[in-house]
């Protein structure tokens, strides 16, 4: 079995705020986190399928075919948005890290399962001291 990681970026602003607490409670639990004007992340995405390579190609899938496919279904939709107000995939939801990470994955398998190859992992760095990883 053979694991492919492609990496791309983003930047995005939300704000951590549960509409049931006080601002007092939020400001607590999230600290800046509870801006009422947001924050932002300079998001790096780890992206890892993994299979067995293909006789024709040496490729478990092509690294460029796969980077834009993370375009495509990922980054165009959260590049310089507000995670909470823009994102469809994240409407409803806490935006948080691990629940942005399950967001991201949902909205990637049913691109990358595909004959010989599937989706393995994702890892989100939201800053230099967090970040999250998810395996479905």
């Amino acid at each position: 079995m053979v694991y492919l990681t492609r990496k791309e970026s983003f930047n995005a602003a939300h704000k951590l705020y549960n509409e049931n607490w006080s601002e007092e409670k939020n400001w607590e639990v999230f600290d800046k986190c509870s801006n009422k004007n947001w924050h932002g992340h300079n998001y790096s995405l780890y992206v890892t399928v993994k299979g067995e390579p293909n006789p024709d190609t040496g490729f478990i899938y092509n690294a460029k075919t796969l980077g834009e496919l993370i375009r495509r279904n990922i980054i165009d939709k959260v590049d310089h948005k507000n995670l909470n107000l823009d994102v469809d995939f994240m409407r409803g939801k806490f935006t948080s890290a691990e629940n942005l990470i399950v967001g991201i994955w949902n909205e990637l398998k049913p691109h990358l399962d595909k004959e010989g190859m599937q989706l393995h992992a994702l890892k989100l760095v939201e800053t230099e001291h967090i970040s999250v990883e998810y395996y479905g």
